[in-house]
């Protein structure tokens, strides 16, 4: 899980059909983000920027509602301005908390989470003696689906996963909502979840079978590691690498891609490897989102 990283947190509000997933961090987390989506629903991404000025990140939030799903980021700002979190100033401390949503309003009905969502979320994220972290069809990834290129009724449903790997010290980790045009690739390459489409039927008949600007894959990439801004939008490059191993196609133009990549900064590392590791766990974890799939008879 994405809360191996020591000090990372994460916790979801799960409604009918949309949710909210909120990542937590220690002090003085490095964050940096890569955007290669053609539509995406974002907030205070440009803050991430590695010529922006502001370096730390106090936590990511990850939502369904479209961009609607964006105002949930406003009742975690407060409850950890509450906490006395953020980037000071003379009017208080500012937390700095990025977010990124996906297009779930057919499968919600249109419910949109908010800032009270928000809030919760974080609050179970704060809280995992209480509130375990799961992965599946909670959180952000509700009302994720995935395999619609072949035609958006031959697709399925999607989800959020997560995963990491540890090398002596170093801690990577990812979390991943899965919400694609494109089918789940396996490590061995086999498709793990595909269009149920019948064999021969192209992938996207025209005219599109889905809304352009309705799917994204959302990633947060978290490490131990010590890095600099500009190392974590590489590390953010990285984890778009494990979204081409684990979805087909992906980055097309109907997906609102993103990776979001911070950084505690406890411990050294070899920072190509540490490439390595966010592109594997990446994949791991888009992977992991829709594993629920063979545990359901």
């Amino acid at each position: 899980m994405i809360t191996d990283v020591p000090g990372v947190q994460a916790g979801h509000w799960t409604g009918h059909a949309t949710g909210v997933t909120v990542v937590v961090f220690p002090p003085d987390t490095v964050g940096s983000v890569e955007i290669r989506g053609g539509a995406p629903a974002t907030r205070e991404t440009a803050v991430l920027d590695p010529l922006a000025t502001v370096e730390h990140v106090d936590a990511i939030v990850l939502s369904g509602g479209s961009a609607f799903g964006l105002a949930t980021a406003d009742g975690v700002m407060q409850a950890l301005a509450e906490q006395g979190r953020g980037f000071p100033t003379l009017g208080g401390p500012v937390p700095i908390v990025p977010a990124a949503a996906v297009f779930d309003l057919v499968a919600s009905g249109g419910e949109r989470p908010g800032p009270e969502e928000g809030r919760a979320a974080l609050a179970a994220a704060q809280d995992p003696g209480s509130h375990p972290f799961v992965t599946g069809r909670v959180g952000a990834g509700r009302g994720a689906r995935v395999a619609k290129w072949r035609g958006a009724e031959h697709g399925t449903t999607g989800g959020l996963g997560s995963a990491s790997a540890r090398v002596g010290e170093v801690v990577v980790g990812a979390l991943a909502v899965v919400n694609a045009v494109g089918d789940i690739v396996g490590d061995d390459g086999g498709i793990l979840l595909g269009s149920s489409a019948p064999e021969g039927v192209l992938g996207f008949p025209d005219p599109a079978p889905f809304e352009a600007g309705a799917n994204t894959t959302l990633v947060v990439v978290a490490t131990n590691a010590r890095c600099t801004k500009v190392e974590c939008h590489l590390l953010a490059r990285s984890a778009h690498h494990g979204l081409a191993r684990a979805i087909h196609p992906s980055h097309t133009r109907h997906d609102g891609d993103l990776a979001f990549a911070v950084a505690v900064g406890a411990v050294d590392a070899q920072f190509d490897r540490l490439r390595v590791m966010a592109t594997e766990v990446t994949a791991a974890a888009v992977r992991d989102a829709v594993a629920y799939h063979r545990a359901t008879p």
